[in-house]
């Protein structure tokens, strides 16, 4: 049956993606950004231009709308959860929070380096209202802790039927901004080596297409609560370049430096393992693949890109 769904966001990298599966599956889809970024959809979409940091905005757009699912890309603070609570109660029959394997950065480290939805108890967080959340010098030092804090926040409010949705972190695809894959490309092509902590601190990957597939699938089911979303297949920094090195069949130089050696190290290297623990998701009924299906030809792909 077809829904009516919002994407906030939506205009970008796997929300992008999303926004492309929700309408071939035949659903309403409405996208509600600032509409500084065009979008592919043409008419096949609602847009809907807001500030979603600006409540008074928000609650006149979407003051008579009603929404089956809403996703929201954009929930980056306590402020931007509170948000989406005054505005949106009672109005949504599922609320679909996009968050990230970085949450569990703020939890007590477990035994194994592997992270189970329970190890981040976002009940027994602080929320910190007053902190600057939406000061954009201090957007890349806050993500962190402004999304376990809008997790938090939303959870205790209990106003939205939530569900969050804890990515791994997302490689590949031809949008991908991030640099962080691109970056281990350069340095394969410089010739230049690697400095990395610990060999063995594997981190959790997704493919852009494939944390698409999962938001869409979650947004379908009637679960509550966070969930995991990884593929199989962890890599440690020190790992993710020797593959790079050899899809691109060149020397693979890296040498290993102490953990707090400023300026010197590399996207996705921590001192101890971070990877999640997908059993709650594949309980419920969803099959992830493995980094071994994708992670190459998105190699190839920033390798292109690098020539």
């Amino acid at each position: 049956m077809a829904k009516h769904i919002l994407v906030i966001g939506g205009t970008r990298y796997f929300g992008k993606l999303l926004v492309q599966r929700l309408l071939r599956a035949g659903h309403q889809v409405s996208i509600a950004t600032r509409g500084y970024a065009p979008d592919p959809f043409g008419g096949r979409i609602t847009r809907i231009r807001v500030d979603r940091r600006n409540e008074h905005a928000m609650r006149n757009a979407f003051r008579d709308c009603r929404y089956d699912i809403v996703y929201d890309q954009m929930c980056y603070s306590p402020l931007d959860a509170a948000i989406s609570t005054r505005v949106f109660a009672g109005k949504v029959g599922r609320y679909v929070m996009s968050s990230t394997i970085d949450a569990y950065r703020e939890a007590v480290p477990t035994a194994d380096g592997i992270y189970r939805e329970a190890d981040l108890p976002v009940l027994a967080r602080r929320i910190d209202t007053g902190y600057p959340w939406h000061d954009p010098a201090r957007a890349v030092e806050s993500y962190v802790a402004g999304k376990v804090q809008a997790e938090a926040y939303l959870v205790r409010d209990g106003s939205l039927p939530l569900a969050t949705v804890r990515l791994a972190h997302v490689l590949g695809g031809p949008e991908d901004f991030t640099g962080r894959l691109a970056h281990y490309v350069d340095l394969v092509r410089a010739g230049a080596p690697l400095h990395y902590t610990n060999a063995a601190a594997r981190v959790s990957f997704m493919e852009a297409a494939g944390a698409a597939d999962f938001l869409l699938w979650a947004g379908m089911q009637d679960f509550r609560g966070a969930v995991n979303a990884a593929d199989d297949g962890a890599l440690s920094a020190f790992e993710l370049h020797a593959r790079v090195a050899r899809v691109l069949d060149a020397p693979a130089a890296a040498t290993r430096v102490a953990a707090q050696a400023p300026g010197q190290l590399s996207p996705f290297d921590f001192a101890t393992p971070l990877a999640l623990d997908t059993t709650r998701a594949r309980a419920l009924g969803y099959r992830f693949g493995h980094t071994d299906d994708w992670l190459d030809d998105a190699i190839r792909h920033h390798d292109l890109a690098f020539v």
